[in-house]
C-alpha cells in the first residue's frame, strides 16, 4: 500500500515539472482526450478504406496521423526507447477499454463497467506518470505479479503498485476544472 510519503514524492515531483511551466496539467489532460480520440479516428478511417475499398480514406488517416504526431509532442516531450508508442499505446487502450465500459454501463452491467472503468483509469495515470517523469522506465521493478516503484533519492521499495500510486497523483494533481 502506498504510504503518504510515497505520495508525497510523487505530488513533489509533479509540482516541480509544474512550477517549470513544462506542462499545464489541465490543458494535457484535455489535450490528451483529443489525442485518444484522434487515434480512435486513425482506426476508424483504417477500417473504413478496408470495408470499402477506397484507397482515399488512407490520404484522411495519414492527415490524422500527422496532426496527432504533432499533438503529441506538446505532451511528451521527453523520451526514450519506446516510451513514444508506450505513450500512445496507453491512450488507446485506455480509451477502448473506456468504451467497452460505457458499452456495458448501457446493458445494465454496472459492476463490470466500474471494474473497466477502474482499469482504462490505470492506464491512463500511468499515460501520465511516464510522461511526467513521476515514473522512469527504468526504476520499475518486478518483483512476483507486483510492479514496485523504486525512489530515485532514497533507493526505498515501495509496496503499492505503480497503478495505485500514479492513480492518487493523478487524481489529485489533474484537474481538468482549472481554468
Amino acid at each position: 500500500m502506498a504510504n503518504k510519503k510515497d505520495i508525497q514524492t510523487l505530488l513533489d515531483k509533479v509540482e516541480k515539472v509544474t512550477a517549470q511551466h513544462q506542462l499545464d496539467l489541465s490543458a494535457g489532460e484535455d489535450l490528451s482526450i483529443g489525442i485518444m480520440n484522434l487515434i480512435s479516428i486513425e482506426e476508424h478511417l483504417f477500417y473504413t478504406s478496408q470495408k470499402t475499398g477506397k484507397k482515399n480514406y488512407l490520404d484522411l488517416l495519414n492527415e490524422v496521423r500527422k496532426m496527432r504526431t504533432e499533438l503529441m509532442r506538446e505532451i511528451i516531450k521527453d523520451y526514450e526507447g519506446e516510451v513514444w508508442c508506450i505513450s500512445k499505446h496507453l491512450l488507446a487502450a485506455s480509451m477502448r477499454v473506456m468504451e467497452v465500459g460505457t458499452k456495458e454501463l448501457k446493458k445494465g452491467n454496472k459492476d463490470k463497467a466500474w471494474g473497466l472503468f477502474e482499469k482504462s483509469y490505470k492506464l491512463y495515470s500511468l499515460f501520465w506518470g511516464i510522461n511526467l517523469g513521476v515514473v522512469k522506465m527504468d526504476s520499475l521493478k518486478r518483483k512476483d505479479s507486483q510492479i514496485n516503484l523504486v525512489d530515485e533519492k532514497s533507493q526505498k521499495k515501495a509496496s503499492a503498485s505503480v497503478f495505485t500510486k500514479i492513480g492518487e497523483l493523478v487524481q489529485k494533481a489533474v484537474d481538468c476544472c482549472k481554468e
